[in-house]
């Protein structure tokens, strides 16, 4: 059974996102809310976790993991880009996007496109997920929670599908999916992947 742990999003408590970082510290899977629905998360050099989100969400090595990070202040230890890209970058984050890059040779190769060897990156302005970012002290290995058959609006449709396979459910009562809009930085061009809920036109003038 999952733990449910009910977070204010504009006033997280201390002793709760505690709770949530050493539970990722010591191997756990999370759900959690972002300001594009729930995702899943596990610290990033935890392999096991990795492996258990790759099966609840029947994930293939082709699938883009996303770092979600508190800001862009370490980026450079885990994406190659450059200066335009960056610039681009901090104009517009936090918010709704999810950038594709290439990954340095730093990152483990577990995390990144098996063949494109490209990372997600996100910087979320949610104030829950801002404040596990700050008690962790490293950026946090995610997906989006999407699964076949299922819609997850709110709490009770997380815990129905995932109170067996996850170690902890963060509750943020209405969290309604809106994906992030994709922006595919790695061939050296920018390619607009996916329209989301972040606004295009701020990166294609």
């Amino acid at each position: 059974m999952a733990k449910l742990l009910k977070i204010h999003p504009q006033n997280p408590q201390s002793r709760l996102i505690r709770q949530v970082a050493e539970a990722l510290q010591s191997g756990s899977v999370i759900v959690y809310p972002t300001d594009s629905g729930y995702a899943l998360g596990t610290a990033i050099g935890n392999k096991n976790g990795i492996d258990r989100i790759r099966r609840i969400r029947s994930l293939d090595k082709k699938h883009h993991f996303t770092l979600m990070m508190r800001d862009l202040s370490h980026i450079g230890e885990y994406a190659k880009l450059d200066n335009t890209a960056f610039r681009l970058l901090k104009k517009i984050l936090p918010g709704a996007y999810t950038f594709i890059l290439e990954g340095t040779r730093d990152v483990p190769n577990r995390l990144l496109h098996s063949r494109k060897k490209t990372i997600g990156i996100r910087v979320s302005n949610h104030g829950v997920v801002q404040a596990i970012l700050n008690e962790l002290g490293e950026p946090l290995m995610s997906v989006s929670l999407i699964i076949e058959n299922h819609q997850f609006f709110d709490i009770d449709d997380v815990c129905s599908a995932l109170d067996k396979k996850v170690d902890i459910i963060i509750d943020d009562g209405y969290c309604p999916p809106e994906p992030t809009s994709v922006i595919d930085f790695s061939e050296g061009t920018v390619k607009i992947a996916r329209h989301g809920a972040g606004d295009t036109s701020l990166i294609v003038q």
